[in-house]
């Protein structure tokens, strides 16, 4: 499975510098970080890290990251970007993580489950390698999406990467999981969206999240999980 990857790092973080690529990163990392608190000196597991575009920001919050990857590529470009960094790279799979019972205090997985039919395997092992107490990270692109949809009819005419996934609902996502958790949504708009409008939605999301943290700071709490 991990050479299907293998021919992609610099196209992936190409579209994360596209207009869409960028607001998208920004919903999808907000998102992350309210629920996972990432905080200084937090040992982090980022399962799935493929180029380190999530596993940069851990790093900006003074965590000390391990980042598995299958794909050789990806993981080298990663690295290349953390050097200097506490970034720790492992090449592996996530239905055996390599790591010992209640290693990490946090575990982030981001669009990789997408790839992984025995998906329940692979969340056994983030939560064998986490401290009890610790926070579980699970975000997947939501098969109800008209992206998923999109992404899915590309597969079906031999994209060399979609047709290898597979897409599941927020429900399906929540039933991997051993213990009840939290599902939260993280991009509401279309791809072919004004961005600018957009843009200005997720400024007023934000400040509505902003005011019912306030409230309720206990909100993203526990083993959770995210759908884009």
């Amino acid at each position: 499975m991990s050479e299907i990857f293998d021919h992609w790092p610099e196209k992936y973080d190409q579209w994360f510098e596209t207009p869409i690529g960028r607001l998208v990163k920004a919903y999808e990392g907000q998102l992350l970080f309210r629920m996972l608190k990432p905080d200084r000196g937090e040992f982090i597991l980022d399962a799935g890290c493929g180029t380190g575009v999530f596993t940069s920001d851990l790093l900006g919050r003074e965590a000390k990251v391990v980042g598995l990857e299958l794909s050789r590529s990806m993981l080298v470009r990663a690295m290349v970007k953390n050097k200097g960094r506490y970034f720790l790279y492992v090449q592996g799979d996530m239905r055996n993580l390599p790591f010992a019972q209640a290693a990490f205090d946090k575990v982030v997985s981001v669009t990789a489950i997408e790839f992984i039919e025995e998906a329940k395997v692979a969340v056994e092992e983030m939560f064998r390698v986490t401290k009890p107490g610790g926070i579980i990270v699970v975000a997947t692109l939501n098969s109800l999406s008209s992206w998923a949809h999109r992404r899915g009819e590309a597969g079906k005419k031999g994209h060399p990467i979609f047709r290898h996934a597979l897409f599941r609902s927020p429900e399906e996502v929540a039933e991997l999981s051993p213990l009840e958790g939290i599902v939260q949504t993280a991009v509401h708009f279309e791809k072919t969206d004004d961005l600018d409008l957009a843009q200005k939605t997720r400024e007023i999301r934000d400040e509505y999240l902003h005011r019912l943290e306030k409230r309720n700071p206990k909100l993203s709490n526990g083993a959770s999980s995210g759908s884009q």
